[in-house]
């Protein structure tokens, strides 16, 4: 990195972003979980390692309450490297989520995998049913909740994959029928486990919020120009990893000319030599979802942070009502400023 570049201290604030994606299909499963609930002894709550903050819906806690609950957070391999600060982070994460527990994983490392099938298998030993344990895997769009499962399917059956993934979120669009992950003893049937939909937030309470879900695919890449997302990331890597780029453009605070130079050095252009700009954002958004342009955590992670954020969701609530009353007083707040900027 050039000695006389420094990264944008702040990105700048986007008024015009939607703060919403909560679709039929998120509402409908919900509603389906809280029917279920009476026959689920453990919720396994996903969360991306990448945006532990931002990955939480209070929906759920909400929802599913009186069941206990495993929070496990996906995709470790994309946010941490085993450096100090790693442990650090994990450490106040757990603290944060006293008494559930808390288990970070990588569905491809089979000791992670391993690790959530000893939790299962032994939750499942203390209620000691005849009839096995049934267990429920939820979280926001995204997040790993299928590749989860059929990951533990893998490592504790040796059997294929059940739930279909893929890089955009709504693959999972309806709870699926229960499938084992961990075979029985000779007095009981097993450890059998439920995917789910993923649910979105009801309402987003900030832009850099929405912007975190939409960069690590937790929304359609149709709802957010990708050329926005790629300056959000931009601004990411720059903080983080700003030599990863080093082979398209020295360092540079400007998507537009990353985006151009990354187009013309990869063959991505339109009629004319004209350079694909969006298609090339979207490139660099998926390269990076993939751990090629850095791995980084979005989410501030401090005490202070986890703080902020427990006093914004006790704010914010975990309710519908709760949520549409708070959209709501923001687009009255958005409307009469326009109004006063106006005259």
């Amino acid at each position: 990195m050039a000695a006389s570049f420094a990264p944008r201290a702040v990105f700048p604030y986007l008024d015009s972003l939607p703060r919403s994606y909560f679709l039929g299909h998120h509402a409908a499963g919900l509603s389906k979980m809280k029917t279920m609930l009476s026959s689920i002894d453990l919720v396994i709550e996903c969360r991306d390692y990448r945006v532990p903050l931002t990955s939480r819906n209070p929906l759920f806690e909400e929802s599913l309450a009186g069941r206990e609950r495993l929070v496990v957070y996906t995709k470790k391999d994309l946010g941490n490297e085993g450096r100090i600060e790693d442990t650090w982070r994990e450490d106040i994460i757990r603290q944060w989520h006293r008494p559930s527990q808390v288990l970070f994983s990588d569905h491809k490392d089979k000791k992670d995998v391993r690790k959530v099938l000893h939790f299962a298998r032994d939750h499942a030993s203390a209620t000691n049913s005849l009839t096995g344990s049934r267990m429920m895997v939820v979280g926001m769009p995204n997040v790993g909740k299928s590749s989860l499962l059929n990951a533990l399917r893998h490592v504790g059956l040796r059997k294929g994959k059940v739930s279909q993934t893929g890089a955009q979120p709504g693959v999972t669009r309806k709870i699926g029928t229960s499938v084992k992950i961990v075979e029985g003893a000779e007095s009981g049937e097993g450890v059998y486990l439920v995917d789910t939909p993923g649910v979105f937030i009801p309402y987003v309470p900030d832009a850099d919020s929405m912007l975190k879900l939409a960069l690590c695919g937790s929304v359609k890449d149709t709802i957010i120009p990708p050329t926005t997302l790629a300056d959000y990331l931009l601004y990411h890597v720059n903080r983080n990893a700003p030599d990863v780029y080093s082979n398209y453009s020295s360092s540079t605070n400007d998507i537009m000319v990353l985006l151009d130079l990354v187009a013309r050095k990869t063959g991505r252009l339109q009629k004319g030599g004209v350079p694909d700009v969006e298609g090339t954002a979207l490139w660099l958004i998926q390269r990076w979802r993939g751990g090629q342009l850095g791995r980084f955590v979005l989410d501030e992670i401090t005490e202070d942070a986890v703080d902020r954020k427990r006093m914004e969701s006790e704010g914010f609530g975990g309710s519908m009502n709760q949520a549409r009353k708070t959209e709501k007083n923001v687009r009255r707040e958005r409307s009469r400023q326009k109004h006063l900027d106006a005259g």
